[in-house]
């Protein structure tokens, strides 16, 4: 699950429900999500299905949005597959034309 979507589960609860744990989780992903959930699940679903890519890895760019090679590749990297630059290179594509969705603000 990527930040966003934990965000929009949390967000969908009524606040007087959350324990503790929730609202502190709900105060994370508010700051840091960085996409809307139904983008987050689009784009991981895209990075999955168009370069066989696990999904967690998928989850993690999704989370971070990489905005270099190098970031993406340190992403990447701690699954210790090689990935051609050509590829990345289309990864970063893919990533960018999901970045002009903003999450919306509570």
């Amino acid at each position: 699950m990527t930040v966003a979507e934990a965000r929009n589960t949390l967000e969908k609860a009524k606040q007087e429900e959350l324990g503790e744990f929730q609202r502190r989780t709900l105060n994370y992903t508010v700051k840091f999500s960085r996409l809307p959930a139904s983008d987050a699940s689009k784009l991981t679903d895209e990075l999955t299905s168009q370069f066989k890519l696990e999904r967690s890895g998928a989850i993690q760019i999704a989370n971070c949005m990489p905005t270099t090679v190098e970031e993406l590749r340190a992403i990447l990297a701690v699954k210790g597959r090689v990935i051609p630059i050509g590829q990345l290179d289309d990864v970063l594509k893919v990533v960018n034309s999901h970045r002009g969705a903003e999450p919306h603000k509570v």
